[in-house]
């Protein structure tokens, strides 16, 4: 599922005023943190994760595993902060067409 910029820009939206939902720890990206993202997700669809990396390399990596691990789409990265879709079967979010 690729996004248009007209469907991110309209996500980004619905996530300005979320909180993140997943906090990522010292440990970095393990099974536990998938786990969670992936509980997220099926629960909320649009989610926020914090990425706990100072080095800029290492924190792309981190959003490009876990974009690849659990097949959501990523609609922006501000800062530490990582906004992921992925629509759920019962379809919670209409996003418009493109």
């Amino acid at each position: 599922m690729n996004l248009s910029t007209k469907q991110k820009q309209y996500l980004k939206g619905l996530a300005h005023n979320l909180k993140p939902v997943v906090l990522m720890g010292a440990n970095g990206l393990t099974e536990a943190v998938v786990a969670e993202i992936e509980i997220a997700l099926n629960h909320h669809e649009l989610i926020k994760v914090k990425v706990a990396s100072e080095d800029r390399d290492t924190k792309q990596l981190i959003v490009e595993a876990i974009i690849r691990e659990t097949e959501a789409e990523k609609v922006q990265v501000i800062g530490k902060t990582l906004v992921l879709y992925r629509p759920s079967e019962d379809r919670k979010i209409e996003i418009p067409r493109k």
